[in-house]
Order: C-alpha cells, then structure tokens, then sequence
C-alpha cells in the first residue's frame, strides 16, 4: 500500500498478523494511527533505520490451558514497516500509546512541504 499527497509518501510491508493501521498527511505532519488491542507497551519496539520506520511487538501471550472452542486472537510476534521518502525527517519523529492505540507523528521537512510563490 502507498499513501501521500506529494509532500511526504509512506509504503507499508507487515508480518505475521500485524494490527491494522491508517496513515493520513495534514499540514505538514503524517500521522500513523495502528490499532494494538491486547499490546503492552513495554512488548512494543519502534526503530528508524535508514529510509524505514518498523514497529515490532507482540499481543498478550497467556495462553488459557483449556482447549479453545474459538480462538481468533493472534498471539504471535508481529511486525510492520513502513518505508519513508525523503521528505519525511527522521529526526523528528513522535510516538504515544494509549488506550490500545499507537500514534505515530513523522513531520514533513520544511523544503518538502508545498509553498506559494509570488510574482514579482
């Protein structure tokens, strides 16, 4: 999947059973909201290498001893990469984690962003 309005362009690739995600642009920020119920956020690990921003982690690991009559939560280690263009600064990347939720803040470098040009 790619997104981007011009001015900041993110590529997805996940593993495992990923959560889902939503990637949006406004004013000069992208923002990466990923869905993490049953997620702690010490099992959680966001790494920028590169041209790639990687979120790996895994969901709550109790098993229940019985047998399972349905089991649709994955328990399994995930992963999930994104691959940044130029015009996002990786230095200035924000992260917060609440309520199951991981928002992700990328800002887009000022040369990256569009602007008006004046005539003389």
């Amino acid at each position: 999947m790619e997104t981007g309005t011009g001015s900041g362009s993110v590529r997805k690739e996940s593993r495992g059973v990923a959560p889902v995600c939503s990637v949006a642009e406004d004013a000069g920020l992208v923002t990466v909201m990923v869905e993490m119920p049953g997620v702690a956020k010490e099992d959680l690990e966001i790494r920028v290498e590169g041209n790639e921003l990687s979120i790996r982690g895994a969901r709550d690991r109790n098993r229940h001893e019985g047998l399972y009559l349905i089991h649709e939560r994955g328990t399994e280690p995930f992963a999930k990469t994104f691959t940044l263009d130029d015009s996002i600064d990786r230095e200035n990347i924000d992260a917060a984690f609440a309520n199951g939720m991981l928002a992700l803040r990328l800002k887009v470098k000022e040369a990256a962003k569009p602007r008006k040009i004046e005539i003389a």
